[in-house]
């Protein structure tokens, strides 16, 4: 992995002293192909307005766009998994930022399993720091034998996966839970491009919709199952989400 704070690289055997010890932050994740990345704007727009709720002061874009860049040429790729962290250390004057490289990823095609958990992220609306709740859900998911995990409040009401997001197909519009949640990147691109509504989904009404599926920014992939609940792989549906992804236009970094 290839870090870089504020435009400087980190070599990987100093310690990252601010950023592992104060999870006050927020960031946002993208997949980046060819210097090029789905949703600029979203991105940016997500970092702006959450450095402002957090900070009290905006995130100039075009700052975050050359330090992105910079980071890309640095680590000698045009092809990535990238990460844009914002905090706030001690009797700082502005915000940090961090950028890291990672190889690309893309999500697996193969249908997912989810599996129910009681837990509601904190400020939902902000990709905040921080997020042991979700980890350790999710690990308690897989050691389960489920993919991942699925968060719920109160009465079992589904807000969203535990690093996705998620969308029912009733075999007219595509569902996405009218609960708290963070607005994914990929949701904000697929919602506008599909026949889409928000609604209440609930563990006890499952039985209404005949699929799912969970997006993240790493793309999209079917559900199969939600705790004892099997869902239909949907392939009409899962073309047309993949269709509607693939015009998504790429912007440049």
């Amino acid at each position: 992995m290839h870090i870089e704070i504020d435009g400087r690289p980190v070599p990987s055997q100093a310690p990252l002293v601010v950023p592992a010890f104060f999870s006050y932050g927020h960031f946002t994740a993208m997949q980046v192909r060819g210097g090029r990345v789905r949703g600029l704007a979203h991105h940016l727009g997500r970092l702006d307005s959450a450095t402002r709720e957090l900070f009290g002061a905006g995130l100039d874009g075009g700052h975050v766009r050359e330090l992105v860049r910079g980071a890309l040429e640095r680590a000698g790729v045009l092809d990535a998994s990238t990460r844009v962290y914002v905090y706030w250390a001690p009797d700082a004057e502005a915000a940090t930022l961090a950028v890291t490289v990672r190889p690309p990823a893309t999500m697996a095609e193969s249908a997912q399993s989810l599996m129910s958990v009681p837990y509601a992220r904190p400020v939902p609306h902000i990709k905040h720091l921080g997020g042991f709740a979700q980890t350790y859900y999710g690990r308690a998911a897989v050691d389960a034998g489920f993919d991942d995990a699925l968060l719920t409040g109160e009465g079992g009401v589904i807000t969203e996966g535990a690093i996705t997001n998620i969308a029912f197909w009733d075999g007219d519009a595509v569902v996405w839970p009218d609960a708290p949640s963070l607005l994914g990147i990929t949701m904000a691109l697929l919602e506008p491009r599909l026949p889409s509504v928000r609604r209440r989904v609930a563990l006890d009404g499952l039985g209404a919709y005949r699929a799912a599926f969970v997006t993240n920014s790493q793309g999209f992939a079917p559900v199969r199952r939600i705790d004892g609940t099997d869902f239909g792989v949907d392939e009409a549906l899962m073309k047309t989400v993949g269709e509607a992804y693939a015009d998504v236009p790429w912007d440049e970094i």
